[in-house]
């Protein structure tokens, strides 16, 4: 049987108010209209629900099924109070804090996403270093951050994230498909201590290599225009590959090493809410949301 709320609506309505004008009214529609939502339940049923009279009156079937039609207009309201205030519950404002290449590379996508599937959260982006990032979260300057390989927070992994050698498109090794870190020797390594430091570290101690940069440089933008002015290479996480300009190219290097990259909430105090409802949404996000697909 197609049943509908709209025809149980009207049975109900005319009931409680003793006819079909005063259900209309009650109800915010034509006379007419409530009285074919009845005549429809009416032949879907295939037997008379009133009697129409001044007031109307029920018939048996009618009375049977007057309590189950108030108790499924009432199951419908508790659910729309129900998603009602899941949604007050999980709206608010978050502070996100994050390191620069996660705030260019992978925030906008991952914003839009959120702005369209969690409407009631308003993101607000804290960008600094790694160590930064991991201290706002902890002294509650920030409400949720998106970290490197953290070690024992809980959170939902977004994403990972190889490290790839930063080379100008005339460089001899451009056109190669994978590259030894020990290649790049010859070259002065230009380094962003933002965060990924640490990880190159590891990838030159697992090659037996020496670790000796020549330069260290704390903004993005002045580490690739060094690059582009032929002044070094550098290593680079994967999700800053929308940074790079055209004339710079990213290449595989071995030892090959990866970063998780995890939205976490606090580990000392209670998750709000909104926080929850961000890190609950990242099991519906798929990598071509992240890569702009």
């Amino acid at each position: 049987m197609a049943l509908n709320l709209p025809q149980l609506r009207a049975f109900v309505a005319v009931v409680e108010a003793g006819g079909f004008g005063a259900a209309a009214t009650d109800l915010g529609l034509s006379q007419s209209a409530v009285s074919h939502a009845v005549a429809s339940l009416e032949r879907i049923l295939a037997a008379p629900l009133l009697v129409r009279t001044a007031p109307v009156r029920t018939t048996a079937l009618g009375e049977s099924v007057l309590p189950h039609a108030r108790l499924a207009l009432a199951a419908t309201e508790a659910i729309c109070d129900t998603a009602a205030e899941h949604e007050q519950a999980t709206g608010g404002t978050v502070r996100l804090a994050s390191t620069p290449t996660v705030c260019q590379g992978l925030l906008p996508a991952l914003l839009r996403y959120w702005s369209e599937h969690v409407p009631g959260v308003c993101v607000r982006v804290f960008g600094g270093s790694s160590a930064e990032a991991e201290s706002w979260l902890e002294n509650g300057t920030a409400d949720a951050a998106i970290l490197a390989d953290p070690p024992s927070r809980t959170g939902a992994l977004l994403a990972t994230d190889p490290l790839l050698a930063l080379l100008h498109e005339d460089h001899p090794l451009a056109r190669e498909g994978t590259l030894h870190v020990t290649d790049l020797e010859d070259d002065p390594l230009i380094l962003s201590p933002n965060g990924c430091e640490r990880d190159i570290r590891k990838i030159y101690q697992a090659a037996g290599a020496g670790f000796s940069p020549s330069h260290r440089i704390r903004d993005l933008g002045t580490l690739i225009s060094m690059v582009q002015a032929g002044m070094g290479v550098s290593i680079l996480p994967g999700i800053a590959r929308p940074l790079v300009p055209a004339d710079l190219v990213l290449v595989p290097i071995e030892p090959h090493h990866s970063r998780r990259l995890v939205l976490c909430g606090p580990d000392e105090r209670p998750w709000s809410p909104a926080v929850r409802a961000l890190v609950d949404s990242v099991d519906r996000l798929t990598p071509a949301v992240l890569s702009g697909a």
